[in-house]
């Protein structure tokens, strides 16, 4: 069924513990003023610098005496036509969305069908088209047949409206049954089987990317009850009967007298809001959070695995900039098609609106996301300097502690130079790197893939800026990635991008024999402009400090990339399970053998079967897996009683993640939950002790092949390599996994060197022997790959 994402909630608030500087009110917070938007004084660019020069004029003797620029007056004409163009397109699109699944046609034809009743002499609004021309005013434009004539167009368009309305309704009802993913593999009842006919009657007319938006259900909130025995269930493998017994407790009194209280206002919340999750989601676990973005919340995205369509960095920089801007435009119009589980099941698309154009803006307390309509350029950091001492590690600032650039920002960048070029980076459709290393993966470099994933996750600390929504990283061999911002949006959607722009580049775009762009370039184009910085002693002390905290946190990761090809998804089919149950129940056994022990463990699902929703968490360790782990190492068990336990683990993880995807999960609820209770004021044990709970093992999958762009079968070289994240605890893993083709699975492990508990390599070690052991437990061949 998809993917859910490469990250869960990141390190500063991924225990969803109450963390110092990480501010949940106890009573109602003041209101927040909405963020100041930065003036407009980026230097000069393009059509910006001619405008600078449209008009002079000086006054003499003989008075005022004005000059005019041709060139300028037409650039200002040329970009008034452009943004008169997106405002049409964009209230064409809010029109068609509004309507779906109708369509201005389908107006027409109620219209025609109702004047071709009136022809026939039949009345088919009984009556209504007579009462609405008693209510037109009178005028000596209407003859008395014109006036007939618009009643029946009122009553058409009336008539036409509230079939849309009907249609909108059936379709969020029909939304709302999920019946079809609960079902056996290769079954469908003849419940489902009628609402997939009705599913396809409904959304026959091709949507654009918000068609569903306004039709798709609410994320539920589920009953308190439900969610309490789902997370008992699922820590009673991690706690032995003393420390049960007391969890037990703490529940029954949490469930009987505190929450029935907070679950009231969480109802009322869901009735007024559109997602009773999202809002919360995103200030309390990303823009509260007041220790680094960099590792702890921002992930990355790499290039093909082992294609590299050209190795002259600009040339690709130059192409890959083009592909990700023709994105752009066809988000702005719509044009691309909503994700659709089943072909028929749309996802949520709000997350892809703050896509580009955006900014997260520090404060003391709170951090704010700038988002702009538009943008008409990019930000570029090139060779580790803005020309002038001092500034070479300015973007160190987003790197560090959130209050210290807070800080920074409001004293040194709020006025002059620095405000005009600030604003030009926070402005810009979004930030890119031209670095001078080379990465990528190299058959006869051992750690290629771990430096390369480091590099793109913090590289020089200095020489991404963080707080951008996605920074593009060309190294100088060709080869890309990307670093993101998390609390604008989750990994499907930055994937999303990604896998259009690399196909655009490789399969649309391309270059020429020499890796250079096709065509010639157009010399009319402005140059880039320098941005120019005054930085004082005091704002040097400020870059120095902060860029000192990241580079020990930078330092302190233990990456481990590596590529498992002895089988993929093909071979694990035969075993009857997911690929997903198999690599998360590897992961347990692997985790096992590693430490000794289980633990609490993050694996991402998405929520976006509901309006506005991002993730939900699968607590992948449970007590199925944890026998199959167990048998595993008993030498008394038999195969055919490994192969039982290992088919229950695996039924039990695929429950599990469909109940997360369909709004029955655990933790989302539990940390509304714990936010309401510290608005009111209230103190509970259970949630106390439910959020301090630290996530030491933090999987996620790494969607692959959301757009048919290309033939994985036909170009099987052009596999992603995925993405990853930073470990969310001090003494824990995080592993993000791609299932790439049909022979391939890339993993992405970190952990911390300062933990005596964790090595990224050894348990890489440890993931592809377990995923050995389990695939000889069912005779599934494994074959090393060509490459």
């Amino acid at each position: 069924m998809g993917c859910s994402g490469w990250r869960p909630a990141p390190r500063h608030r991924g225990t969803w513990r109450p963390v110092p500087g990480v501010a949940i009110p106890r009573h109602r917070p003041r209101a927040q003023p909405p963020p100041r938007a930065p003036r407009c004084q980026q230097p000069p660019k393009m059509a910006e610098a001619h405008q600078a020069v449209a008009f002079q004029f000086t006054v003499t003797p003989e008075g005022l005496d004005f000059h005019l620029s041709r060139e300028a007056v037409k650039q200002l004409y040329l970009a008034g036509i452009s943004s008169w163009k997106k405002r049409f397109v964009r209230a064409k699109n809010s029109f068609l969305t509004g309507v779906y699944p109708a369509s201005p046609s389908s107006w027409m034809v109620v219209v025609m069908a109702t004047a071709g009743s009136f022809y026939c002499q039949v009345d088919p609004s009984m009556g209504l088209i007579a009462r609405i021309r008693c209510f037109l005013p009178e005028s000596q434009l209407l003859s008395p047949e014109s006036r007939t004539v618009v009643s029946a167009v009122l009553f058409s368009t009336g008539v036409w409206l509230s079939a849309v309305l009907l249609f909108r309704q059936t379709m969020r009802l029909l939304l709302s049954y999920h019946g079809w993913m609960f079902e056996p593999h290769g079954k469908m009842s003849r419940s489902t089987k009628i609402w997939v006919a009705l599913m396809k009657v409904l959304s026959g007319r091709k949507p654009l990317l918000y068609s569903f938006q306004t039709s798709l259900p609410k994320l539920p909130v589920p009953p308190v009850e439900a969610t309490i025995r789902r997370y008992l269930e699922s820590v009673r493998p991690l706690m032995d009967d003393e420390k049960y017994g007391r969890m037990e407790a703490l529940a029954k009194e949490f469930k009987e007298k505190t929450a029935p209280r907070l679950q009231k206002y969480l109802v009322l919340k869901s009735w007024w809001t559109t997602n009773y999750v999202s809002d919360w989601w995103e200030q309390y676990i990303y823009l509260r959070g007041r220790s680094p973005i960099m590792v702890n919340s921002n992930y990355y995205a790499m290039d093909f695995l082992y294609v590299t369509p050209s190795h002259v960095q600009a040339a690709r920089a130059g192409n890959v900039v083009h592909a990700i801007l023709l994105y752009r435009r066809k988000l702005d119009r719509g044009e691309i098609p909503p994700m659709m589980a089943l072909g028929i099941v749309p996802m949520c698309s709000y997350q892809s609106e703050r896509m580009f154009n955006t900014t997260r803006i520090p404060g003391k307390e709170t951090d704010t996301l700038l988002h702009l309509l538009d943008s008409k350029h990019l930000a570029v950091y090139h060779k580790g300097r803005f020309y002038k001492p001092g500034e070479e590690r300015l973007a160190a600032l987003t790197a560090g502690d959130r209050v210290p650039w807070a800080e920074a920002r409001a004293k040194f960048f709020s006025q002059g130079k620095n405000k005009v070029s600030l604003d030009a980076i926070e402005r810009a459709a979004f930030f890119l790197t031209l670095d001078e290393e080379a990465h990528g993966y190299r058959a006869d470099q051992e750690d290629c893939m771990d430096t390369y994933a480091k590099s793109l996750l913090h590289g020089q600390c200095y020489d991404r800026w963080f707080d951008k929504s996605f920074t593009l990283v060309v190294y100088k061999n060709g080869k890309l990635g990307a670093n993101a911002e998390h609390s604008w949006a989750d990994a499907p959607i930055i994937g999303h991008l990604w896998e259009f722009m690399l196909a655009t580049d490789k399969f649309q775009l391309g270059y020429t024999e020499g890796g250079h762009c096709v065509g010639d370039p157009d010399t009319r184009l402005a140059p880039p402009q320098r941005l120019q910085w005054d930085i004082p002693q005091e704002c040097q002390a400020a870059i120095e400090s902060s860029y000192r905290v990241a580079k020990a946190l930078a330092d302190d990761v233990d990456f481990c990339c590596f590529q498992f090809s002895d089988f993929g998804k093909g071979l694990i089919k035969k075993c009857r399970t997911s690929p997903d149950a198999f690599i998360q129940i590897s992961l347990q056994l692997a985790h096992f053998r590693d430490k000794g022990c289980f633990c609490l463990t993050y694996e991402a699902s998405m929520t976006r079967l509901f309006r506005e929703g991002r993730t939900e968490t699968v607590r992948s360790c449970t007590s199925e897996s944890t026998a199959f782990v167990r048998s595993m190492g008993d030498a008394g068990q038999s195969r055919a009683e490994r192969q039982r336990l290992f088919k229950l683990a695996a039924e039990k993880h695929q429950h599990m993640y469909r109940m997360a995807m369909t709004g029955a999960g655990i933790d989302r609820h539990l940390f509304c939950l714990y936010v309401v209770s510290r608005y009111l004021g209230v103190e509970s044990p259970f949630l106390a002790q439910v959020l301090s709970e630290p996530w030491r093992l933090s999987t996620s999958q790494t969607p692959q092949q959301q757009l048919k762009m290309f033939d994985l079968d036909k170009y099987p070289d052009h596999v992603s390599t995925g993405g990853g994240f930073g470990p969310v605890a001090d003494d824990g893993y995080g592993v993000s996994y791609i299932i790439a083709g049909e022979n391939l699975i890339t993993f992405h492990v970190s952990s911390k060197y300062s933990s005596p508990e964790t090595d990224s390599k050894r348990f890489g070690r440890n993931i592809r022997q377990a995923m050995l052991d389990i695939a000889e437990l069912f005779d599934v061949p494994a074959k090393k790959a060509a490459k």
